[in-house]
């Protein structure tokens, strides 16, 4: 049953920031370039409310909300939700530990996005930006009645602080980015911090690097190690402060009543819960179990089997959980088995290839997926950004520059895309086309084994850390046997998963890309070959001049349509590298809950779910429920 202290928390009147906008650092700042949406201040400098890449701001400075929230949503209630593993660490932004998910939840940034512009930010803590018309600095001033959580002014130089702290301790390939880019920042005086960047640019992917800072208390910092992990949360500026913790298993977060963003536009509608609840489950099994039972009351499904096959209980026959799919807009993102490519076994693309062409996704989808997914081939699925066909001129004429450094795949075939097979077994041809690669690979058959000229055999390790994938990587594995390959399936816990994939001590890991629909800097993230040998999204280890060189293009581009012919390039050569084998994905969002919620169209913010941000609780529902003794 759900813990009714939480569940039906006193309503108060308030407004707050989602979660799923609180600052990442390490994913959304870095993956938008922007170009001003703007007022004129002076005739040599623009001061502006907020950035958009393309074109216009779709919100004025005087916007009184966003036009995806219920201004009027009740506030009150409770979100929650599961959450798989353990934690360790309260601090996300450093490779120490094992930092819960949610932990980010109280820190703001300068700017923040929305759920209805794929490249746009507004001021948050920051009311506004000023830069010149070469974009070499960029000043930001904060709003006077900014507050951390425990009362105390935000500052500029916190903003500095927090600058340098994440440069000297934070994350590696975080640290890379910023470097290349910023050159130096300073406070000019309590409320004006400005960012001086390397070299000046005719585009905003600066600024917006710049508008994404976390902004962290350098007090808190005094007699604390930033670079040590810690089950101390970092004082931020958020609505939700920590309530409550039990270490690995259950973590609970309450409205802050003197929240200083409450009445900002930007927050109106957002986040109307008291409190936000994540219960902690070494076991998916065991988290569905929890779910049934009104452990936590929202779901986000990500088993076909159990979506098609578990969600027959009494709970869901009775009309108190409601199972959904829901619009999602957002781009397919690149889900996949990845290849580590620092072992020396997988340093042939052909030898990629042909494990990749012994996943059967047809016989998987018919099989396991009840027909529910469709594959994902490309980096950048569903979207104006995926190559399709044979190379037309435009990306030959991007891609010929760097053809010594790309397959020649790229330029005589059509872009890659998974053989497709038969819905019962792996097609013979498909067998005899990968037997082929690996043969001039030098991998051929001796004794019923794929060895090389030294008499090694290929095994392959799939490092796994869900039991849900069992039933999806030992079918893979027979398909190997098949090509002579020794392949295991080894299924290890959360911790071991994080630390074993961060020291790349892996032959194939379970990931997901997620590329942005509007990608910028982050894209060196994960593909750079600079955060190839670091802790960092290039789980695979991608180094390669022409992806790198791709990547700045993508970043430089000053158009929508050039943005999305660059990101075309990068996908067909990044495709023709094989350096994962490409899963599935589906184009809704498949959600079941204890039917206490409610929320606005969901085709109104077709980037993001908000359950945990604009959705709200019902007290009538809820009452409804308890009385026919469902909670």
């Amino acid at each position: 049953m759900i813990n009714r202290n939480h569940s039906k928390a006193r309503a108060i009147s308030r407004t707050e920031v989602p979660l799923w906008k609180v600052f990442s650092v390490l994913f959304v700042a870095a993956a938008l370039t922007l170009v001003a949406g703007f007022t004129r201040a002076q005739e040599d400098t623009t001061i502006s409310h907020g950035l958009s890449q393309f074109g216009e701001l779709k919100y004025a400075a005087d916007f009184p909300y966003l036009d995806y929230v219920n201004p009027n949503a009740p506030k009150g209630g409770e979100y929650s939700t599961w959450a798989f593993g353990t934690f360790d660490s309260m601090n996300p932004y450093i490779t120490k530990g094992s930092a819960a998910g949610s932990s980010s939840v109280f820190i703001e940034s300068l700017m923040v996005g929305t759920a209805d512009e794929p490249d746009s930010v507004y001021g948050l803590i920051a009311e506004t930006i000023e830069y010149p018309e070469d974009r070499a600095w960029a000043i930001f001033s904060l709003r006077p009645e900014s507050r951390f959580s425990d009362g105390t002014p935000i500052t500029a130089s916190d903003v500095v602080f927090t600058h340098y702290i994440f440069l000297e301790k934070g994350i590696p390939s975080y640290r890379a980015i910023v470097e290349a880019e910023i050159a130096s920042v300073e406070a000019l005086d309590e409320h004006r911090v400005k960012f001086t960047f390397v070299n000046p640019a005719d585009d905003n992917t600066n600024l917006m690097l710049a508008a994404g800072t976390p902004v962290l208390s350098e007090a808190q910092f005094a007699d604390r190690d930033f670079a040590e992990s810690t089950l101390d949360p970092i004082l931020g500026s958020g609505p939700y402060v920590l309530e409550s913790m039990d270490v690995g298993k259950q973590l609970i977060y309450v409205y802050n009543p003197d929240y200083w963003g409450a009445d900002l536009p930007i927050n109106i509608g957002t986040n109307n819960f008291e409190h936000i609840r994540y219960e902690y489950y070494a076991d998916p099994t065991a988290a569905f179990e929890g779910f049934k039972a009104g452990e936590y009351l929202f779901r986000t499904e990500n088993s076909s089997q159990a979506w098609a096959q578990n969600y027959a209980f009494p709970a869901v026959d009775n009309g108190w959980v409601t199972k959904e799919e829901i619009f999602n807009g957002n781009i397919g993102q690149a889900q996949g088995f990845f290849f580590n490519l620092h072992r020396d076994k997988f340093s042939d693309p052909r030898v990629r290839e042909a494990v990749g062409m012994a996943f059967n996704f047809e016989w998987s989808n018919r099989t396991l997926f009840f027909g529910l997914y469709s594959r994902v081939d490309s980096f950048f699925k569903n979207s104006d950004l995926e190559a399709r066909g044979e190379i037309p001129a435009d990306e030959l004429a991007i891609l010929e520059e760097f053809r010594a450094d790309l397959p020649e795949s790229v330029f005589t075939e059509a872009v890659y895309s998974p053989p497709v097979n038969d819905d019962t077994e792996l097609s013979r041809s498909v067998i005899r086309a990968a037997g082929a690669l690996l043969d001039d690979a030098g991998w051929t058959v001796q004794d019923g084994v794929r060895k090389n000229a030294a008499g090694e055999p290929l095994t392959i390790e799939f490092l796994n850390y869900s039991p849900l994938f069992d039933r999806i990587i030992n079918p893979y594995l027979e398909n190997l046997e098949l090509l002579g390959i020794e392949a295991t399936n080894n299924r290890v816990d959360s911790a071991q998963y994080t630390e074993r994939t961060r020291n790349r001590e892996f032959d194939v890991m379970i990931s997901t890309y997620g590329n942005s629909i509007t990608p910028g800097l982050g894209l060196r993230q994960t593909y750079g070959s600079e955060n190839a040998n670091v802790p960092s999204r290039n789980r695979a280890g991608l180094e390669n001049p022409a992806i790198d060189a791709l990547v700045e293009r993508i970043i430089a581009s000053k158009t929508r349509d050039e943005l999305n012919l660059n990101t075309r390039a990068l996908d067909r050569a990044l495709r023709a590298m094989h350096i994962w084998v490409p899963q599935w994905f589906k184009d809704v969002h498949t959600v079941a809950y204890w039917d206490v919620f409610e929320y606005p169209d969901p085709t109104l913010s077709p980037f993001a779910l908000g359950a945990g941000g604009w959705w709200w609780w019902s007290e009538e529902k809820a009452a409804k429920l308890e009385a026919e003794g469902a909670l």
